[in-house]
């Protein structure tokens, strides 16, 4: 489904709400799955993350406030990790990156995959080992390629026939030998619980197996003598719960990996399969454990190569969004509220906080969906159906479109919204003029800044008049 221009808001316009969303018997209790591991509410009502209470970080660090639990974001990684065990496990750095996330990735033995400059410099800060990084993107500059073969990268996945030669002339002009993997389009995308197998090609990312592009490229790697082929590379969505969508597109990549070894006599010792494994957002979301994809997608892989007749190669995933999206809770401060009337009698209230779409654009650009809870006391204030909006001129401007919190709900209370470890810092920009949040990690009853919050100063520095 395609978002209204406009924003969620005119998606939804007269809405009672989701059919999903229930009334809850009780406004103060979580929604476990929702939340990391650490986080719970104290007997006072308020909300805490490893023995922390949200009002101790308000006051500290201010809001809105990005907060990691630090153990449970580690957890996940390990999971991945071990679930996967014999596999290489690449941390999709685009889901949220800073050198302390880097550091503990590595800690825990993931690899990482980043895809631009600006993510690689924040690897090779953290210490991250070059040869543990991938390179992706659809259009690295040279100057991208050049630092990253200079480091040492372990891979970079080439996306197009341009890049393959860019590659390869930077790598010749470097004397070394760069190791790549070819981006395929397997026609097959997923998202949630659904999957399409056709028609599915018309996207910036990849060379079609369809087509001949895949093959094609997969020959011009192997001519090439400053490039080293490692293997094929796919992606076929995110916010996967599941691995049928897989099904397809394994057959399809295998059986263009068999292809390669006979008509172009090379066994490519790789193959990866991407990442877009999802998380849950709101109480509808049923995503899948770390173990459930790994049994599912080394069955799959496992079934292809053996009725092909071929070795398993070595195999690597990118988990992301499933590391460190459920990691983190937004924390914001109420501002106003109001009830506005809607169709059939029935009304809504808006509580609009101290951040919005400069810190998750995520509902206006995607029409997702969150949840969240009054965070700083309890209220045994009846229900009531609202919507939680941001500070920017934008009618669009919505954080969560459909919850149902405590009709007291007023200034100077705290809201927790769950689920925004990934792509809501990554994705955060300074509309309005909004300098961008803080990122604290809390662990075992203690909290540390990790990206300090933006100032007017920092954004002044930057207009040179």
């Amino acid at each position: 489904m395609r978002a209204h221009e406009a924003g969620a808001l005119h998606g939804q316009a007269g809405s009672r709400g989701p059919a999903w969303l229930r009334e809850p018997e009780d406004t103060n209790a979580l929604v476990g799955h929702l939340w990391s591991a650490h986080v719970e509410r104290r007997e006072d009502g308020e909300l805490a993350v490893a023995e922390v209470p949200v009002t101790a970080l308000a006051a500290e660090f201010g809001t809105p406030l990005y907060v990691v639990d630090e153990d449970d974001l580690r957890a996940r990684a390990r999971a991945f990790r071990e679930a996967f065990d014999g596999w290489d496990v690449y941390y999709a750095a685009k889901a949220f990156l800073c050198t302390a996330v880097a550091r503990w990735i590595t800690e825990e033995g993931l690899r990482m995959d980043v895809c631009t400059g600006g993510e690689l410099a924040v690897a090779l800060r953290a210490g991250v080992p070059p040869q543990n990084l991938g390179l992706h993107g659809n259009n690295k500059s040279v100057s991208e390629i050049r630092r990253a073969l200079e480091a040492g990268v372990g891979k970079i996945i080439v996306d197009s026939f341009v890049e393959i030669e860019r590659v390869a002339a930077v790598a010749a002009d470097l004397g070394v030998t760069a190791r790549v993997m070819v981006r395929v389009t397997a026609g097959v995308e997923a998202h949630t619980h659904e999957y399409i197998a056709t028609a599915h090609e018309d996207q910036k990312f990849g060379l079609s197996i369809t087509e001949g592009d895949a093959f094609e490229a997969v020959r011009r790697v192997l001519a090439e003598p400053s490039l080293h082929l490692l293997g094929l590379h796919s992606h076929i969505g995110s916010q996967i719960f599941d691995t049928s969508g897989f099904e397809v597109a394994a057959h399809r990549v295998v059986t263009l990996h068999a292809r390669v070894a006979d008509e172009l006599g090379y066994t490519a010792p790789e193959l990866d399969l991407g990442g877009g494994y999802g998380i849950a957002y709101t109480t509808q979301d049923d995503p899948s454990t770390p173990q459930q994809l790994a049994d599912g997608m080394r069955a799959i892989v496992v079934r292809e190569c053996r009725g092909l007749g071929i070795d398993v190669p070595r195999l690597s995933i990118e988990p992301g969004r499933a590391i460190s999206g459920p990691s983190t809770f937004t924390l914001y401060e109420v501002g106003t509220t109001k009830d506005v009337a809607l169709d059939g009698g029935a009304t809504r209230r808006y509580v609009a906080v101290d951040g919005g779409m400069s810190d998750n654009v995520r509902t206006a650009l995607y029409d997702a969906d969150y949840s969240c809870t009054l965070a700083s006391r309890a209220s045994r204030a009846d229900a009531v159906l609202s919507r939680v909006v941001g500070k920017h001129c934008e009618s669009g401007d919505i954080v969560v479109k459909d919850e149902f919190l405590p009709s007291d709900i007023g200034p100077g209370d705290l809201i927790a919204v769950p689920g925004t470890g990934a792509y809501c810092r990554s994705l955060a920009s300074n509309y309005n003029h909004v300098p961008r949040p803080a990122v604290v990690a809390v662990r075992s009853g203690e909290a540390r800044l990790i990206v300090r919050r933006e100032t007017e100063d920092d954004l002044l520095r930057l207009d040179v008049g």
